[in-house]
């Protein structure tokens, strides 16, 4: 164990203490240099730890697009697209690129990677081999061994992320993540903040609100956590995804049995024939030429789950990569990616408060909420978002960065929600919840499928955010995008 763990530990003084006010931090200067294409990068130099500002710095990597249209400039344009462990690079260069043309006109377009992730000294748990070999023990279906191996392996991805990442651990929640946007708002010039997230970037948005209500222009927060639960009821919340994943794969079965000509999988019952196809990889997994694990039912249904984001544009390459599962190929059978959730991982059990005595239990009532997709979820290695308790209730520090409410952000200006009802991975419901917490919240409902409205809502949703962002004016009460 490292000194800086121990004395941690030692001391027991996380989370305690007041962080500075706004104006006893120093803002940063930050250097803009050509990083291609007409795009910039810089990086800040920030507080580790609020409580003390004058003390230790973490390193914070940063894009941005100028405005094409100085003249007309508004501001800034912060970005994010959740995670939590996702980096900004991409989604500035796809907004400035692809995104509303109006936009990239009169914001700079600002992605800065959250602290712990990508360019902004990146979290690290279990090397990607020692996460394999964890998901090689992983099955589809709940055996008598489930819950105590997931605890096991819960406990040895946390420890793994005690040790690697013990400098920054306990300063990563989104407490200080929102804190960070705040000063950087000020390090570019903005007396007000201008902000688009998506995902998890809606409850950065959301713990901004509550901390600075006075310093928001606009907040479009699209995918949106139900911050009360998330924070403070984890288990209820996790249920909740649990239960949209399970949906959104019954649709696409749905979609599946009914459009043969754009799905093989299954010969008209693929509901059955992806229940099969778990059990036969349960039972031999595939592995390499030299014998190195390839997957097995619990990664294919992982890989399900993620994909099911991509809402119908991404049905038929699901239905493609099942068919090259059951011949033992293809990208579904791969092992997720370590380094994106130990970042994932390492935040959410940073944010939220898990009660250990509830953990078999809650298992349990998740697993058998979803019968397809949650037992590889809930009893496999710590994974995405509804798949952390394990790591959690044995997490081997405090949080000095958990916001845990009021979450009503009073004196704000309108903050627009917007909710998909088929959203597999941020229900429809917690849009809702979130939209009637916030005291100036504003809901728009997109009427489709995958995560998110604005992805998958490229006309109604993304002009509405737009006109929003442009001009500070949600969409009437009531309204919903269908297209």
């Amino acid at each position: 164990m490292s000194k800086l763990l121990t004395a941690v530990l030692t001391a027991g003084l996380l989370g305690t203490g007041t962080p500075a006010s706004a104006a006893q931090v120093p803002v940063p200067t930050l250097t803009w240099t050509d990083c291609a294409d007409g795009f910039q990068c810089a990086k800040a130099e920030m507080p580790l730890d609020y409580r003390r500002p004058g003390g230790e710095k973490i390193t914070l990597g940063l894009t941005r697009k100028p405005a094409t249209d100085p003249a007309r400039r508004i501001g800034s344009l912060f970005l994010n697209p959740g995670g939590p462990g996702g980096g900004t690079d991409w989604l500035v260069r796809g907004f400035a690129k692809w995104g509303p043309p109006e936009l990239a006109a009169r914001f700079d377009l600002i992605g800065f990677d959250p602290r712990g992730v990508k360019r902004s000294e990146p979290l690290a748990c279990q090397s990607q081999t020692e996460y394999a070999q964890a998901w090689s023990q992983a099955t589809s279906r709940p055996t008598k061994d489930s819950f105590d191996r997931a605890v096991r392996q819960g406990k040895e991805f946390a420890d793994a992320c005690g040790r690697a990442s013990a400098r920054i651990l306990p300063f990563v929640g989104t407490e200080y993540v929102a804190r960070d946007m705040d000063l950087l708002r000020r390090a570019v010039g903005d007396s007000k903040l201008n902000y688009l997230g998506f995902s998890f970037g809606t409850y950065i948005g959301t713990v901004y609100a509550n901390l600075f209500p006075k310093n928001i222009r606009v907040l479009a927060l699209d995918g949106a956590y139900n911050p009360q639960t998330y924070a403070n009821r984890p288990y209820e919340y996790d249920l909740g995804q649990f239960k949209a994943v399970e949906a959104a794969l019954g649709r696409f079965f749905d979609w599946c049995k009914a459009t043969t000509d754009k799905c093989s999988f299954g010969a008209r019952d693929p509901r059955s024939a992806f229940v099969k196809l778990q059990k036969d990889l349960d039972a031999d997994p595939v592995r390499d030429a030299s014998g190195g694990f390839v997957g097995n039912g619990a990664t294919v249904t992982y890989n399900v789950m993620s994909s099911l984001g991509g809402g119908k544009y991404a049905w038929p390459y699901i239905a493609q990569g099942l068919a090259d599962a059951q011949l033992r190929t293809g990208e579904l059978l791969e092992v997720p990616a370590a380094d994106y959730l130990a970042a994932n991982t390492s935040v959410e059990c940073a944010d939220r408060a898990f009660p250990a005595y509830q953990l078999q239990a809650r298992l349990r009532i998740a697993s058998d909420a979803a019968p397809l997709t949650g037992p590889a979820l809930a009893y496999a290695v710590p994974s995405y978002d509804h798949a952390h308790a394990t790591g959690c209730t044995q997490w081997p520090v405090r949080s000095r960065s958990r916001f845990a409410g009021p979450f009503h952000a009073p004196g704000t200006p309108p903050i627009l929600v917007v909710g998909n009802t088929g959203d597999p991975d941020t229900p429809y419901e917690d849009s809702v919840a979130l939209a009637r917490i916030l005291r100036n919240g504003h809901l728009l409902t997109y009427r489709g499928e995958g995560h998110t409205g604005y992805f998958q809502s490229e006309k109604c949703v993304a002009d509405k955010i737009t006109a929003y962002l442009l001009d500070g004016t949600p969409p009437a009460e009531g309204t919903v995008c269908a297209d």
